[in-house]
């Protein structure tokens, strides 16, 4: 008998795209599912949009706790062995629950995640491009995880015995609640594959949570903090720590960039200084080439003479000059 799969759809004031979410498990070919969709709190017509559903979904409202709650209410209430997240402006392509059913019907227990890659499409559906993490991720182990943060729940797929196992996400967590699972999974002895292929429609518009670059940046900063403090990180991972911690604030400052936030990318590129392994110039011929890579991976057009030309930027360099932020023999 085929594996029952739990679709979980947080919500919080979602009525704009969250019927095309819910339609889009309803055209899966995989039949044995349920939908679970946990109303966070919404004050729009999410709940009337819902009730349009009720016979075809299981239907829970709560005060507005954030979606790490409601994620985690979902998962309590789930009844399936496999477990879904879908945020409520993405959408599954048809196939998405049978490919990663198959994945993972044919993988041994410890084989707990199965991920795919995802189709970037604005806020009508139309297509940006393709997101294949496992060019640049392709064992998803303990360190690829920590160094490139390859993740997007709505493109995989958990056996739920191993989120029980690790007690859901952690409420702490606004933006990072997502890595900080995949991390404490894989510390527990959790194992993925990837599947891929693109499984899911990621969807961007004005109002993703995402945008709120800063806040993304501060959080992986925290989520670090616990991380290298947790005392079953392997030595090898742990020596490590320097370096991710400068990877880390360079990403983070790469997506503050992309978001507008230019004080903010010049703080984030600043902190980064006191972990970098570079000597000063190939540092910053880093910062630029890791932004170029981090936009190409998104399929965003990136120009390092605008970048470089910023005021921003410029005040940066001046200051590291100043300063000598890098020692002597870096500057």
């Amino acid at each position: 008998m085929s594996l029952k799969v739990s679709v979980i759809v947080p919500a919080y004031n979602g009525d704009r795209f969250i019927s095309q979410a819910i339609d889009s498990v309803l055209a899966q070919t995989y039949a044995n599912y349920e939908i679970i969709a946990i109303d966070d709190g919404s004050t729009d017509q999410t709940q009337q949009v819902l009730q349009l559903y009720k016979n075809q979904i299981r239907y829970q409202y709560q005060p507005n706790q954030g979606v790490a709650i409601a994620r985690n209410r979902g998962l309590a209430l789930a009844q399936g062995e496999l477990i879904a997240f879908l945020d409520q402006d993405d959408c599954f392509l048809p196939n998405k629950l049978a490919l990663q059913v198959e994945k993972l019907e044919q993988s041994a227990a410890e084989i707990g995640i199965v991920h795919s890659g995802w189709r970037r499409v604005d806020a009508e559906g139309a297509p940006l491009g393709d997101v294949s993490p496992w060019r640049y991720a392709p064992q998803l182990n303990l360190y690829e995880w920590v160094w490139w943060k390859p993740v997007l729940l709505s493109a995989m797929m958990f056996r739920r015995s191993w989120l029980n196992q690790v007690n859901g996400l952690d409420s702490n967590f606004k933006q990072a609640c997502d890595i900080d699972l995949a991390l404490r999974l894989t510390l527990a002895g959790c194992q993925t594959l990837w599947l891929p292929q693109i499984t899911v429609c990621y969807r961007e518009h004005d109002r993703n949570d995402s945008r709120n670059t800063l806040l993304q940046a501060q959080e992986n900063d925290r989520l670090l903090d616990k991380f290298f403090t947790l005392p079953n990180v392997p030595p090898e991972i742990r020596q490590q720590e320097s370096h991710c911690r400068y990877h880390t604030l360079v990403w983070s400052a790469g997506r503050l960039y992309g978001s507008d936030r230019l004080p903010e990318m010049a703080q984030y590129l600043r902190k980064s200084l006191a972990h970098t392994p570079y000597l000063s110039t190939e540092t910053l011929l880093d910062w630029v080439n890791s932004f170029a890579t981090y936009f190409s991976e998104q399929g965003i057009p990136f120009s390092a003479h605008t970048l470089t030309q910023s005021q921003e930027w410029q005040k940066l360099i001046a200051s590291i000059a100043r300063t000598k932020s890098l020692p002597a023999s870096k500057i």
